[in-house]
């Protein structure tokens, strides 16, 4: 394995004049946050432990003092069938775009079992070893049995290609035609209890030790509405800490760029209907999305919300599902006489055109991001043995320590819940705050605003800060509901023409009931009344016309929640 490097911007031996404006900024957040410098040579020991599996910070404690590392789980190669680049290509772009880690999921195939998955390995590890400031996973778009698909992936080591070609072979939905999930098909009980056992295999090959650690996201959750509420609770209680979540705003964002692909494309291609195989207490409008983003996120009070009401945590992303690339002028290469995808398990390599092609993604990092929480220190010396920074990068995740940008939004949003006379740190995304009745905290939100153009060429301004707050009621009797009824915006911060870094400080009450608070915010350029009414979301995202989705003049930042456990509750 090679030796894992820090990121340029985050390591104190490359000078500042070798720095892009990105990482001039990224390097002043570390500084700011006192985590630049001296705690490089300190070690592990520096920094408190990561939390255990989906803690996301100790209970009434502190939490560590986190960076933030940049990445994309959800890229396709010419490893996929239906996607186009190389390995090298698409390493590159992230890099352009500060991507600190990305994972490669190709679609599962036979041509991906029998051959792809091999070969792409050997590209996977020359990868590794050329861009060394860079993580670089190998994973699997996961056809789930009955449903849509997932993102599966896993920490480097010797099994990690053996988990995932088992894992495709035996539990695949496209692969074993366990791919009917509707509400009058014969097999959809049988399909979705494979689904379960796969996950439950998963967790058995992290508890037994054959790989350090495997995470799966359920990816564009809505886009066809198979993803029924009570197979997403499934999967959740049947592995937790290994599914833990799912795309909160899916990639093809450049899907309804004026005059690109056509008057009836979305952002996301959410252009569908409802069919037979879709689950029937999803509305029509639940296939769109909203501000780019999920209906499933963007709906406060909606099926994200019913699951965190809960009391549970399940994380959203981002990512951006990289298969043709808008205004790209590359095509795929000619297949030599006889060959197949099915025959050799890769596509030939892209061949330029100079002429734009067919496209609805953006590069990795160049719209969507995931911003993911760690601690140095471990990153820099590794984690519980795995190689170095992978883990730590699995473990923030886990632990939910994530926000999201479209747009390049924001250069740092750091969120921390205290006791009102508390002179600790709290707890931060993903984690829990236990506390009496009638207690006083202070949501503090510091926000670093974007200081530099976006890959589109302009300055993002945020224009506010919206705080989301739900009771925590603990599990649904009815497992199909997607409605959280005491959940809504409780405050809106108008933040407009504020520039650099600054800190809101949000009062709240502990009340009786146990509840979590989440955040979001916008360039304030598309709003509406939300989807279940302005009395819980009175300028929320909304739905763009057919044809008219412009990604960059409607961006959005969500964060994870923040839970408060009320004593006696």
């Amino acid at each position: 394995m090679t030796e894992q490097q820090l990121p340029a911007w985050a390591d104190p031996s490359v000078s500042p004049a070798a720095l892009d404006a990105q990482g001039l900024s990224r390097r002043g957040l570390l500084r700011r946050a006192g985590l630049f410098g001296a705690a490089f040579a300190l070690g592990p020991a520096a920094a408190p432990a990561l939390a255990a599996d989906g803690a996301g910070g100790r209970l009434g404690g502190e939490d560590p003092r986190l960076a933030y590392l940049v990445g994309d789980h959800h890229i396709h190669s010419v490893y996929s069938h239906d996607a186009k680049y190389t390995f090298s290509q698409l390493a590159a772009a992230g890099a352009t775009y500060g991507l600190d880690w990305m994972v490669f999921t190709e679609h599962s195939n036979f041509g991906h079992a029998d051959f792809g998955a091999a070969l792409e390995h050997k590209e996977i590890l020359k990868a590794r070893a050329e861009n060394p400031r860079q993580l670089i996973f190998q994973g699997l778009e996961w056809y789930i049995p009955a449903a849509e698909h997932c993102t599966v992936f896993t920490t480097p080591g010797r099994n990690e290609v053996d988990l995932l070609t088992r894992f495709e072979s035996a539990y695949d939905g496209k692969l074993l035609g366990y791919d009917k999930g509707g509400p009058a098909d014969a097999d959809t009980a049988r399909n979705e209890a494979h689904a379960v056992k796969a996950l439950k295999w998963l967790a058995e090959q992290r508890r037994s030790g054959y790989v350090d650690d495997v995470l799966v996201l359920a990816n564009h959750p809505m886009r066809l509405g198979i993803d029924s509420p009570h197979e997403m609770r499934a999967w959740r209680d049947a592995a937790p800490g290994i599914m833990i979540g799912m795309e909160g705003a899916p990639g093809a964002q450049g899907a309804a760029i004026p005059g690109w692909r056509g008057a009836t494309s979305i952002r996301g291609e959410y252009e569908n209907k409802p069919s037979a195989q879709s689950w029937p207490g999803y509305p029509a409008d639940a296939y769109l999305t909203y501000g780019g983003f999920d209906w499933a996120t963007a709906t406060v009070g909606g099926l994200w919300d019913s699951m965190l009401a809960e009391g549970r945590l399940f994380s959203i992303t981002t990512n951006s599902d990289a298969h043709r690339i808008v205004f790209d002028t590359w095509k795929n290469g000619d297949w030599q006489p006889g060959q197949t995808f099915d025959s050799t398990g890769k596509l030939p390599d892209p061949v330029n055109t100079d002429t734009p092609q067919p496209g609805s993604d953006f590069w990795p990092g160049q719209f969507s991001r995931t911003h993911v929480g760690v601690t140095l220190p471990h990153y820099l010396n590794g984690v519980g043995g795995a190689p170095i920074g992978y883990r730590a990068v699995m473990a923030g995740l886990r632990a939910g320590r994530v926000w999201l940008d479209h747009g390049h939004l924001l250069d740092g949003l750091d969120v921390r819940l205290t006791r009102e006379d508390d002179r600790g740190r709290g707890v931060t995304l993903g984690g829990r705050l236990r506390v009496r009745r009638g207690e006083k905290l202070t949501l503090n939100v510091t926000v670093t605003t974007a200081s530099r153009p976006n890959p589109q060429g302009v300055l993002p301004e945020l224009a506010h800060v919206d705080v989301i707050r739900g009771a925590v009621r603990g599990p649904v009797a009815d497992r199909d509901t997607w409605q959280a009824p005491d959940t809504r915006v409780v405050r809106s911060q108008d933040v407009s023409g504020r520039r650099g870094t600054y800190t809101l400080r949000i009062p709240l009450t502990a009340g009786e009931e146990s509840f979590y608070v989440r955040l979001r915010g916008s360039d304030g350029n598309r709003h509406g009344t939300g989807y279940l009414g302005a009395s819980v979301d009175p300028h929320g995202p909304v739905p763009h016309a057919p044809g008219d989705g412009d990604p960059w003049a409607d961006t959005w930042f969500y964060a994870n929640p923040v839970f408060v456990d009320v004593e006696g509750a």
